[in-house]
């Protein structure tokens, strides 16, 4: 017997339950964060935990690349050390809150009728990748002044 809230549900796009299962999956990552990586206390590095190589921006020119420290940080606000995580990279602190936060906006956006494949599409690209490329970049700038004056 189909209800009325079981047919609601099944009127969302495919991108919106694309977008709920990327932010599952985003919170399980950052779960598995906390319990497979220890963060770097240098402020970056902890990726290599993955097998993955060292930064070669660092090895090549001393400075760090636009994602370094990303990683520590995620897995010092997978710890619950939110002041560390913002402290090493703010970008990877955004990142974290959103890891978080992402799965019960989905839902509540979910139980009260939005659709956000299409809230997704009338977005004005514009409007949010611009300021997203700004602070990236503002993060990146503040990870260098960080990295030359330790």
């Amino acid at each position: 017997m189909e209800t009325t809230g079981t047919r609601a549900l099944a009127r969302r796009s495919r991108a919106h339950w694309w977008i709920v299962a990327a932010s599952f999956g985003a919170l399980l990552g950052l779960l598995a964060m906390r319990v497979l990586l220890t963060p770097s206390p240098n402020g970056f590095g902890t990726h290599e935990q993955l097998g993955l190589p060292p930064c070669r921006s660092m090895d090549w020119f001393g400075i760090p690349c636009p994602g370094c420290g990303v990683t520590t940080s995620v897995a010092w606000f997978a710890d619950g050390e939110l002041v560390s995580s913002l402290v090493v990279q703010p970008l990877g602190f955004v990142l974290g809150c959103a890891a978080l936060l992402g799965l019960p906006l989905a839902v509540l956006a979910t139980l009260f009728g939005r659709d956000l494949g299409e809230d997704l599409t009338r977005l004005r690209t514009r409007a949010w990748w611009m300021p997203a490329i700004a602070f990236t970049a503002l993060a990146w700038l503040y990870k260098i002044a960080v990295t030359l004056v330790a």
